[in-house]
Formats: structure tokens, sequence, C-alpha cells
């Protein structure tokens, strides 16, 4: 029986947006839940228009910020109370990130591969090999020492790099890889195959990707299971197949509408609200109604739960048991 990994419950990060008096606080990420679990590698995405709050969820598992509200846990253990180097070195050898942009990961005034051998001697430092260790993570997306030794950042392809850090994430073995906008600054042409990394590492290393992205077309193409947010809530969650197939809340069949659309007059999945920032986060209610073509007077007052619908989660008060 699998046992939970991951788990994040009623997760909740704040931010307040003007003075202390006259200011108000918005929840970027609000009430969200999921779980991966051992023994049962999968590639869970994030999906979102921007601003949704996908990367400051992702910012909060990898802790880098704390949540205000909730619990986010590894294997029953609050991150929040992870302390000591010793704690810190088993979160980061067992959660890893990949970022959006590859050239901000790497310095530029040092070589890849001397990058890659530290990563691999500060996780390994008893190993007499690290060189082994590193080429068999590059092996893994593509490449080779041979192909990337002693070149500068700046002497790699961006799909070369983002491979390599792909490979630099892997060294240390994780369970969970967060990759966030793993592909938006590659060449089109290339971001197929970065994306086929992501199954190719699950099945060879057993490994759950956390995949964040905006791009309904990789998503449907790489994951098993999806979470559909909207200004900081889960609105829909469940098989990747089934939910883009076969959308039930409104946002989910506005973004799959908008995706296949390929009209000018489609509307744009990245939309921007005319309200100033963090007010579309305060708004009462469900706060899809004011773009939503099925929202009842209710639906303006009354935020919806979570709701079991079949083969997922969904928050819709079209849904919801009276």
């Amino acid at each position: 029986m699998s046992q939970v990994q991951l788990s994040v419950k009623n997760a909740v990060k704040e931010y307040r947006l003007g003075g202390l008096i006259s200011g108000t606080t918005f929840r970027a990420v609000n009430e969200v839940n999921f779980e991966l679990y051992t023994g049962k590698p999968e590639v869970f995405s994030i999906i979102g228009e921007s601003g949704s709050g996908k990367t400051t969820l992702s910012r909060m598992i990898l802790r880098l910020i704390k949540n205000d509200g909730g619990t986010i846990e590894l294997d029953g253990k609050d991150l929040n109370r992870i302390k000591g180097r010793k704690g810190e070195m088993d979160f980061m050898s067992r959660v890893q990130p990949i970022f959006q942009n590859p050239f901000e990961t790497f310095n530029p005034l040092s070589r890849v591969d001397r990058y890659l051998l530290d990563t691999a001697q500060h996780f390994f430092p008893d190993d007499p090999d690290p060189e082994k260790r590193v080429e068999e993570a590059l092996e893994a997306v593509g490449l080779s020492l041979e192909e990337i030794g002693k070149r500068y950042p700046h002497e790699l392809s961006g799909g070369q790099l983002q491979r390599t850090s792909i490979a630099r994430a892997i060294i240390p073995k994780p369970e969970i890889l967060i990759a966030d906008e793993p592909v938006s600054m590659i060449d089109a042409s290339l971001r197929m195959s970065i994306v086929n990394l992501f199954s190719s590492l699950k099945e060879r290393f057993d490994t759950s990707i956390i995949y964040i992205t905006h791009d309904l077309a990789t998503a449907y193409y790489v994951s098993d299971r999806i979470a559909i947010m909207h200004r900081g809530i889960f609105v829909e969650q469940g098989p990747a197949r089934g939910i883009l197939e076969n959308p039930r809340h409104p946002y989910t069949k506005l973004l799959v509408r908008a995706a296949l659309d390929p009209s000018p007059d489609a509307e744009d999945f990245d939309y921007k609200p005319s309200r100033f920032e963090g007010e579309e986060f305060t708004a009462k209610g469900c706060l899809f109604a004011d773009r939503c073509e099925e929202a009842g007077n209710e639906c303006f007052h009354v935020l919806p739960c979570e709701v079991e619908l079949e083969d997922r989660i969904i928050r819709c008060l079209k849904y919801n048991i009276k």
C-alpha cells in the first residue's frame, strides 16, 4: 500500500497590499490540497495563467518561502520544522528544483562541468568518483561530459543548458523534482524533447515531478494528474486526460477552448484583470464569477468548497452539494 510522500493540506500564502492601516491582505495561495505517494511516481502538473499563484506554491514546497496557513509535509514532517544542516541536506537530497531560466541557474564565470562536480561532491562528500555520478546524470538527459566539458554557460544553447540544469537536479537522485515553467524560455522546436525527459526520468529514477506550466499542450502530453489553478485556488484536480478532454469547471473549459481556438478573436490564456494587483484575489465569492458564463448571483457571494465529483475534485457552486 502506497504511503503519502508529500502532503499539502489547506496551504495558504498571504501578502499585504498598501499600508498597515489602509492596506488589505490577500491570499496568493488559498487552501490548496494535494498529495504525492511513495511507490507511485507521477507527473503532477499545476496549470494556470500568469499570476495564478502556481510559482508561489512551488516556492513554498521548496522552502524558499513559508506558508502562512495549513501544512506542507514530507513523509509526515512539517517542512517548517526542518532545522540544522543535516535536516537541510536531507531535504535538498530528496526535493530538487528546476528553474525557468537555465542561464540564471549557473554562475557565468564558472565552467559547467565544475559546477556539476561540485554538486556531486556536496551531496556525496565521501564518494571517490564524483565524475561518474555526473556522467550518469548527463547520460540520463542525453548529454556527456565530453560534450559540455570545460565549457561556460554562454557556450551552450538554451536547450543544452536546461538539460544540464536537469542533470544537476538529479545528481542527488531526489524523490521529487519541481520544474517551474522549464520550457518557457526554450526554442519551440526543442520544447518537447525537454518535456519527454520528465516521463523518462519518472520511469528511470522512480521520481515524481511537479510540473508547473501555463501550456496545456505539454501538460496534456506529459501529465498523469493535473490541477487547474485560478487566483490562488485549485478549481479542478484529477486525471490529466479526463480533465482536459472533459473539463467540468467553467474556468477549465475556458482554458481548453482558448488553447484549441487559433483565431485572433480567441480569449487570451494569459488574461490580465483590469482591477489593481491583488484586488482580484480579495473579491467575495467565487474568484472566477466575473468572467464565468454560468455564474449566478450566489457565485459572487459564496466561495465554493472542494467537492469530489467522479474522477476529480472541483470547486464550483454548480457542483456543491446543498
